[in-house]
């Protein structure tokens, strides 16, 4: 487990524009539970994460259709979440970073870490926008 102190400022990048931290299998379990679209992204202390996950999630939501709930598990760090969100996200593997869009609970988009690495977050911020124009 990483340092509270250490990923604060990783936490901080996506609650400052609104996202909700998921610590427990329970909340996990309630935010998927509710009406409507919610983007989860499963954060990271990786670089990929930096660089591409994370800007890539918050430029996403400029779009003029957006998930109705957006929440984050910090993969490394709140373990019983980031389990239970997986569990949501299968057939994928677990892979962080990665983000999942799911309608009523179901999951309906799906990036994976091999979509996220190497891409710039402009071209992430475009799949989560095309799959949120379809879904939302």
């Amino acid at each position: 487990m990483y340092p509270a102190e250490l990923v604060k400022p990783m936490r901080e990048d996506l609650t400052n524009v609104g996202f909700e931290e998921l610590q427990t299998a329970e909340a996990v379990d309630v935010a998927l539970a509710k009406e409507g679209t919610t983007l989860v992204v499963v954060n990271s202390v990786c670089g990929c994460a930096a660089a591409n996950a994370r800007p890539g999630a918050r430029m996403s939501l400029q779009n003029q259709k957006r998930p109705d709930h957006i929440a984050t598990v910090f993969a490394g760090v709140d373990r019983e979440a980031v389990e239970k969100a997986r569990e949501y996200m299968i057939p994928f593997p677990p892979s962080s970073p990665s983000m999942a869009l799911f309608k009523d609970g179901e999951l309906v988009h799906m990036l994976e870490r091999h979509h996220i690495e190497g891409r710039p977050a402009e071209l992430i911020a475009e799949n989560l926008m095309d799959a949120y124009n379809e879904h939302c």
